[in-house]
């Protein structure tokens, strides 16, 4: 097994709650990506899109992403991570990627409000967009891809150690 494991997948697939569980079961500390850029910009994501626009904050998060320096830790990204290609170069470079897939009726359910989250959607592009435009990179980038419909998050996070082992 790579040093970390790398989750990436849409916004809602259960990145964060099933790497929690995941860095548990294996003994790994947790980095919420998210929360990282939150930190070394003191802004919420949603401010960052609001007062510096959407490419900015890819940069950003792109930016931020590629520096990420960790040993044995399970790494879930934001959604949009997959735009920056350095970042996923370097994240591929340290561990294994693994696609949270689900199907977009379920990710729709739990979704939310999308300005709240601070996703990284273009003015007017709806979710169901957005999703398109996303599946292609994170097949592309994914060393591992799990399809984790009607899955407990105990039943995924079992399904990932045996494809990590």
């Amino acid at each position: 097994m790579k040093r970390n494991i790398i989750l990436i997948g849409m916004p809602s697939c259960g990145k964060s709650t099933i790497g929690v569980v995941l860095a548990k079961a294996l003994g790994y500390r947790f980095v919420d990506s998210d929360l990282v850029i939150q930190e070394q910009t003191g802004k919420l994501l949603s401010e960052i899109i609001e007062e510096q626009g959407l490419e900015a904050f890819n940069q950003i998060e792109n930016e931020i992403n590629a520096s990420l320096c960790y040993e044995k830790a399970v790494i879930a990204t934001g959604g949009s991570a997959i735009y920056g290609k350095e970042a996923m170069l370097h994240l591929k470079s340290i561990g294994t990627v693994i696609y949270i897939e689900l199907p977009f009726s379920e990710l729709q359910e739990r979704i939310g409000d999308l300005n709240a989250r601070g996703v990284s959607i273009k003015d007017g592009q709806s979710f169901a967009e957005l999703y398109e435009e996303r599946k292609p990179l994170y097949e592309q980038y994914a060393d591992i891809t799990v399809y984790t419909e009607g899955m407990t998050i105990r039943e995924v996070v079992h399904l990932l150690k045996e494809k990590l082992s």
